[in-house]
């Protein structure tokens, strides 16, 4: 992992530079997908949805025609007082009921949208995470978790803005401009072209002022995923920080992804800010050219002519200017409360590019189909499987030229034969690396930092894949094994331990969900660690929270041991697993160590020599390869690279 670690280091150290690209396409294909997954799990609530937002639409915009009938009624000649006033109250109930009848439909819309945004948002969690657990390790090791994270958090919530605010009012401003546009062709086809003009210019200044809004809004989103990245590995690494004194320098580091997220942001928010005052007055100058030509229209009245194809008088004539007036201030407000939300929009549609790019990413492929089964001999004196958990197992393996299966006896017999890997194809970090490790043998890898130790462990579990060679195990090519089942029969102990958040009964019980309270404590026992585990005011029971940071990290090595052993695989893999552990606990868990290898096959990576003296088969590395092999009497007799290494003649890095 040496290789892909410095790999994953310049990445994230390049992330900030790197400049976002624009892909309309690409947003257009994120938009279509948005819709057909929304239609696809709530098609009926939608249809709901959009009749609600028509008849909310409607009724906003039909009061208009009341305005112009009330108001045309206040001129009317030929009624008497009373009949004015009576027809007065009929139109203020009928606008009343209309008003009531939108706001009925704007609830339902809400309620009803509430749900389908929720649904959909918990169902897009749900593929992008179950889809995450499918990825190969070395996804993980190109992208910060910070940037991983955001696309839970920045780039969801966007979507949910977009699905539950914006595209409902963008549907419904399209609704009422339509409405409230064929209301004005038919009372005055010569105000209806006023605003018709003023909408091409308002048009205009949405796509150069929003256009370019929308762009900043689309960096900004993705900004904010390298601070969040930078910030995570940051808080994670602080303590390497302080004990370099390095908080200036982080400093400096956070200020460049900081300057270049505020300055997306402020490009962004300037255009988008700029957008609705630009609207508003553009809005503002038609209604005072309505009104200019409106009054003409009454001065000079009969010319007032719209699509009914009825001339009318002065008196006719100014409800109708009246009308268009209310009508022209809606049409404006509309048009800006759309336009205002296409950004909204395009942060959505840049956030859900991010989201669908997890979601496609490429799984981890696996071909194998040879599994482990539990097996047990029949009368026969045969290898066949059961269902009986018998504590044997097997490696079920159809032969599909043959149309034969069998069964080979897990036994931990791994054999690599002149293996080259590299972590990219043009640059190959190991080189014709063979060894040969029989049940029960112990195997030790020593070397330099990036002499490919680690890369071996990698490759036995297939988290890559060689480039060149064969490894097998038990006899069977490990390519044609499936991951999951080559991995259950493997345990590991890391470097790095990580504890998760629960009890530390439950953190061993990790290594095997299945495992009794009797079996965690005897692997608790094997690995040392069964002595301070009882001596913690809550024993087992013990919660541990942010990664275990209440114990030391020793304990959390050991605990990290035990987890390994109630596993109870035949292979055991300790890269540097006593590399924080004081000498005293070191022979505990060596004492551990050696109880746990009986009848196993262990591959041990370690710095302390002394740890490895035991070692069947010693492997030096460097570079890649190997360059001495034998036990530790024989190494020491060579007076080679090992021997200068053991009595420090020469630094181990």
């Amino acid at each position: 992992m040496d290789a892909a670690t410095k790999k994953s280091g310049k990445t994230a150290a390049n992330n900030h530079i790197k400049r976002p690209v624009i892909n309309m396409k690409d947003a257009a294909h994120a938009f279509g997908r948005i819709m057909k997954e929304l239609f696809e799990a709530n098609g009926k609530r939608l249809i709901v949805v959009a009749v609600c937002l028509v008849v909310a639409a409607i009724a906003t915009s039909g009061a208009s025609i009341y305005i112009i009938n009330m108001v045309g009624t206040l001129f009317d000649s030929g009624k008497v007082r009373d009949e004015i006033l009576k027809s007065l109250i009929t139109g203020v109930i009928v606008m009343a009921f209309i008003y009531l009848l939108g706001i009925i439909a704007q609830f339902l819309r809400s309620r009803i949208m509430a749900v389908v945004t929720q649904k959909f948002l918990d169902e897009t969690r749900k593929k992008m995470f179950n889809g995450m657990q499918n990825l190969p390790v070395k996804y993980f090791d190109t992208h910060t978790h910070g940037d991983i994270m955001s696309h839970y958090t920045n780039d969801i919530d966007a979507i949910r803005e977009m699905v539950s605010q914006s595209l409902p009012n963008i549907f419904n401003s399209f609704i009422m401009l339509v409405t409230i546009f064929i209301i004005m062709l038919t009372y005055s086809l010569w105000l209806a072209m006023i605003v018709m003009g003023f909408s091409v210019i308002m048009l205009f200044v949405t796509k150069n002022v929003g256009g370019r809004s929308a762009k900043y809004f689309i960096r900004q989103q993705k900004s904010t995923a390298r601070a969040e990245g930078f910030m995570e590995e940051t808080m994670h690494g602080q303590k390497v920080i302080k004990v370099f004194n390095h908080e200036e320098e982080i400093k400096k580091e956070f200020d460049k992804v900081n300057e270049e997220l505020y300055n997306d942001s402020k490009t962004a928010h300037t255009y988008a800010n700029m957008l609705m005052p630009i609207l508003g007055n553009v809005g503002n100058i038609m209604y005072v050219l309505l009104a200019f030509v409106g009054s003409m229209i009454i001065v000079y009245e009969g010319i007032n002519v719209g699509l009914s194809g009825v001339s009318r008088t002065a008196a006719e004539i100014i409800p109708v200017v009246v009308g268009f007036l209310t009508m022209g201030r809606q049409f404006s407000v509309q048009i800006g409360q759309a336009s205002q939300q296409l950004n909204a929009v395009v942060m959505a549609l840049a956030g859900a590019q991010r989201v669908f790019e997890l979601m496609d990413e490429k799984p981890e492929e696996d071909n194998g189909y040879v599994t482990l089964v539990h097996a047990k001999y029949n009368e026969n004196g045969e290898l066949c499987e059961t269902e009986e958990r018998t504590g044997l197992w097997a490696w079920k393996h159809p032969h599909r030229a043959e149309g034969t299966i069998t069964y080979v006896p897990l036994r931990g017999d791994i054999e690599m034969r002149e293996v080259d890997f590299g972590y990219v194809p043009e640059k190959i970090v190991l080189h014709d690396v063979s060894l040969h490790a029989k049940p029960g043998e112990k195997y030790a890898f020593v070397g330099a930092t990036g002499a490919g130790k680690t890369t071996i462990t990698n490759l036995l579990n297939r988290f890559y894949d060689i480039a060149d060679g064969k490894i097998r195990y038990d006899g069977i090519n490990i390519n044609k094994i499936k991951k999951s089942d080559l991995r259950k029969s493997l345990g590991m102990v890391l470097q790095d331990t990580n504890l998760f958040t629960g009890t530390i009964m439950e953190n061993i019980r990790y290594g095997r969900l299945d495992a009794t309270d009797e079996q965690v404590y005897e692997a608790a026992k094997i690995a040392n660690a069964h002595d301070f585990i009882t001596r913690l005011p809550q024993g087992y029971d013990t919660m541990l929270t942010n990664d275990g940071s209440n114990l030391s990290q020793g304990q959390r090595q050991l605990l990290a041991i035990a987890r390994a052993a109630v596993a109870d695989a035949p292979v055991m893999i300790m890269d540097e697993a006593t590399s924080s552990i004081d000498t005293r606990t070191e022979l505990l868990v060596q004492e551990g160590t050696d109880r746990l290898m009986k009848g196993r096959t262990v591959f041990v990576i370690a710095h302390r020599l002394s740890t490895v003296r035991n070692s069947d088969t010693i492997m030096v590395l460097e570079n890649g390869r190997v360059i001495e092999r034998g036990s530790h009497d024989e190494l020491l007799a060579l007076k080679g690279t090992y021997y200068a290494l053991y009595t420090g003649a020469v630094e181990l890095e």
